[in-house]
């Protein structure tokens, strides 16, 4: 028998057997009395059940299979009609012995015995009285045993509240377990509310609850009513709960279903309005998407990323947020530009014919370029170089760059960097986050269309460090050629091959570039312009440019170059030209205007037009001064906008030989002061000057323009000098500047900036420079004509400086020490 469900009663239980019989009555409390006053027989037939235990008053049907089960079910029908029923203790034992059976059974009588149309006998049987199994008689050709009655199954008093409260407690359950289990027939309510008996109720209860034949046999065998009772009613509230969680489940997956039903329902309504109004449905946009990754050039192993990730926006619900993010990363997949490269044009000659055009000057810039064009047009499957433009602001960096795109044909993209702090930016978000987007390499690229464009990073040099990480961190493997063929962009989530990307920075100061990412760059120093560069830069790009832009050509205003020096020596003061562009732009405007409102004006710039609309010249102060006064001396510095020159002044006062050094100096510049001191106090004698001034005077060293912020070693050489002339009273030569630094043993050592140094001399109308010996290979490297009308001295010492630059004549009103 298969086990039953809790009160799935069978219609043989409740109706008649078959047409001819009546309905099989509730046992009443007289039946129950009359059935224990029976007297059990001395010998039994023992029918062992597989997978079912029956309870005294309860009406089961059984199958019977076995040959010794239908021959006992055969005899005992033609007899008495009484057997003994006893569960197995393992329904898998095919021919059970004494061992293998449970010895406390009940007493059953058979009722009916139907033969099925499939073969097997079906026996209705009822339970009468609990027995137990004292003897096996036989084994064959079915089991008999003599038997003895147990103890009787008397309930309780009638009188007792607490068990009258239990049986109460079993019909309230069963009544509810029947009405939340659709399984069981309505019937079922009506059988229990008319059982008269409480054994019986216990009895019928226990035999229909959903256990094993284990624990039903464990019920049977308690021989206390009322202990029965209460384990019945607890193995009745677990079903309970079983029952009400089942239920409450399917309640939830019926909902669920319901809800993906009706979405489903109208997103068949949508795709169907879409394709009225011409739009494109969900199905066809995933179509869409497959049909362009077969175009796509795609590696194996990003073929197959997007087909997984492809199959993944089809299980999702168009409704749900995930769905426009994964149609997002799916769309970028799909733009970026997968293994699809334009073609170099590698004709150097016309690279150099479009350099030279864009770009006047910058000679070594444009000739270390074209020789890295040469060597990619060599190797044509070398990995593109990291160039880094390093030079002040406004010398052409960045236009550089877009020359060079154009040379070798290739796309042109920027990015700036300046004060770019989140790391985010160059890696991209993951894309689980909200406004998740990938990083602006792969965005850049996205926009270039192709894998191979020239790149400009701008400004490299002003990345900053904060709470969001490090940029210049996530900068090292985008500029690595040996880690950027699988550049990992957290949204895009594969790696992508930037190797053949040409990544050109620029950088205005090196020493703020963190050490690592600098290593992997190849510095490119890019100076800044002669006064004769800047004036042809402004008659060939920037005055064209500049009356382009204000509506005008050169038939409504000239400037000769006569008229550019003037702008270039009396206006700007940079190594580059952007200041020079302002100016001229001015000159543009005020052109513009005058055709505006009509009014008169010369058609060809003169330098009273040149006052009248820019003022008066207001560089004048970079010209050289005079050598009247003692310790006044000309030194030459590198700035943030190029060279300059720097002006020394020292003075003495009476007092106790105390040095004081103003002009908004940084730490090194007035520890040089302090060594061009002590150098001098340690060699007086040679300098032919008394050891007694240094007590009887203090030094005040000052360097001119005290708002602008000044440091570096470069003016050690100026600061001795200027000391040597303050202590001798003598003069220093004429048109003479210098830089270096010095040490305390009296050497001098190479300084930085060379060119833009000599630059800011030849504007201040130097005609003598002092160089250490080191910088004289700096020299060798600078153009003939930007040396031109300049005489250098090369000196490893400052005994050398000071025979240099001092001469024998005392200056005007000279202080006795």
């Amino acid at each position: 028998m298969s086990k039953s469900k809790f009160l799935n009663i069978d219609s043989m239980s409740l109706q008649g057997i078959d047409e001819d019989s009546e309905l099989i009555p509730l046992m009443t409390p007289e039946d129950e009395e009359e059935i224990n006053n029976e007297v059990l027989p001395e010998t039994l037939p023992i029918l062992p059940l597989r997978n079912t235990v029956l309870f005294p008053g309860v009406v089961i049907p059984i199958t019977a299979g076995r040959d010794k089960s239908i021959s006992l079910i055969k005899d005992a029908n033609n007899g008495s009609k009484v057997i003994g029923v006893v569960s197995q203790k393992d329904e898998e034992t095919e021919n059970p012995g004494i061992n293998d059976i449970n010895t406390l059974g009940t007493v059953a009588r058979i009722l009916r015995v139907l033969q099925m149309p499939d073969g097997n006998t079906t026996v209705i049987i009822q339970g009468k009285k609990r027995f137990e199994i004292a003897e096996v008689l036989t084994e064959k050709p079915y089991m008999t045993a003599t038997v003895r009655e147990t103890k009787e199954e008397r309930p309780p008093a009638g009188d007792s509240q607490e068990f009258l409260a239990i049986i109460e407690s079993i019909k309230e359950l069963a009544l509810k377990i029947i009405k939340d289990n659709p399984n069981i027939p309505s019937e079922a309510s009506f059988a229990i509310k008319n059982i008269q008996s409480n054994s019986f109720l216990i009895n019928f209860v226990s035999s229909n609850l959903n256990l094993g034949v284990k624990e039903k046999q464990e019920l049977l065998e308690i021989p206390n009513l009322q202990d029965r009772a209460l384990a019945t009613l607890k193995y009745m509230n677990v079903e309970l709960q079983k029952l009400e969680l089942k239920n409450d489940i399917q309640s939830k997956v019926r909902s669920d279903l319901d809800q993906q039903q009706k979405e489903y329902f109208l997103h068949q309504q949508m795709k169907t309005i879409q394709e009225e109004l011409g739009g494109i449905s969900y199905e066809e946009e995933v179509d869409e998407m497959a049909q362009k990754a077969k175009e796509k050039k795609w590696s194996k192993k990003v073929s197959e990323h997007f087909t997984k990730e492809l199959a993944k926006m089809q299980r999702m619900n168009p409704q749900v947020a995930e769905y426009s993010i994964q149609r997002n990363y799916l769309e970028l997949f799909l733009e970026l530009p997968w293994n699809e490269f334009s073609k170099d044009k590698f004709d150097l000659k016309r690279a150099q014919k479009i350099l030279d055009r864009d770009h006047y000057g910058l000679e070594d810039v444009k000739r270390r370029i074209i020789e890295y064009l040469a060597v990619l047009k060599l190797r044509n499957d070398m990995k593109s170089p990291i160039l880094c433009l390093y030079g002040p602001p406004g010398v052409g960096k960045t236009s550089l760059g877009k020359s060079i795109a154009k040379a070798i044909g290739r796309e042109y993209v920027r990015m700036s960097l300046g004060g770019l702090r989140d790391e985010a930016e160059i890696r991209g978000h993951r894309k689980t986050y909200i406004g998740a987007m990938p990083g602006r390499i792969i965005q850049s690229l996205k926009k270039a269309g192709k894998s191979n464009p020239v790149f400009i990073l701008d400004e490299i040099d002003k990345l900053s460090n904060s709470h969001q990480g490090d940029p210049s961190s996530a900068m090292l493997e985008v500029l690595d050629p040996e880690q950027n063929n699988d550049f990992h962009d957290n949204f895009l989530e594969m790696g992508y091959d930037l190797s053949k990307v040409m990544f050109i920075a620029t950088a205005n100061n090196l020493s703020s570039i963190q050490p690592a990412l600098l290593d992997r760059m190849e510095i490119i120093n890019v100076t800044g312009y002669t006064i004769e560069e800047k004036v042809e830069i402004a008659k060939r790009h920037l005055l064209p440019k500049q009356l382009k832009e204000h509506g005008l050509t050169d038939k409504h205003l000239k400037i000769a170059k006569p008229q550019l020096e003037k702008i270039v020596e009396g206006y700007t003061r940079e190594s580059g030209v952007r200041a020079l562009e302002k100016q001229v732009a001015k000159m543009v405007r005020h052109a513009a205007k005058s055709i505006a409102m009509e009014e008169e004006y010369n058609l060809k710039v003169t330098n009273e037009d040149i006052e009248k609309v820019l003022g008066p010249a207001r560089m004048e102060r970079d010209k050289y001064e005079s050598n009247d006064v003692a310790g006044v001396v000309t030194g030459l510095a590198w700035t943030s906008v190029g060279g300059d020159i720097l002006f020394i002044e020292s003075i003495l006062s009476k007092g106790k030989g105390t040095l004081n050094i103003t002009g908004n100096l940084g730490k090194v510049m007035k520890e040089s002061a302090t060594i061009a001191m002590e150098y001098i106090k340690s060699n007086a004698d040679s300098f032919g000057i008394d050891s007694e001034v240094f007590d009887k005077y203090n030094v005040h060293i000052h360097v001119p323009e005290g708002a602008t912020p000044k440091d570096g070693p470069s003016a050690g050489v100026t600061m001795l000098t200027s000391l040597v002339s303050l202590f001798t009273q003598k003069k220093v030569k004429k048109s003479l500047a210098m830089t270096g630094e010095i040490t305390l043993r009296g050497k001098v050592l190479p300084v930085g900036g060379i060119k833009e140094k000599i630059l800011a001399a030849k504007r201040a109308k130097i005609k003598e420079i002092i160089l250490c010996e080191d910088n004289r290979k700096d020299i060798l490297e600078i153009k003939a004509e930007y040396l031109k009308g300049l005489e250098f001295h090369y000196v490893t010492d400052m005994s050398e400086v000071i025979n240099l630059a001092i001469t024998d004549e005392k200056v005007k009103n000279a202080k006795s020490l």
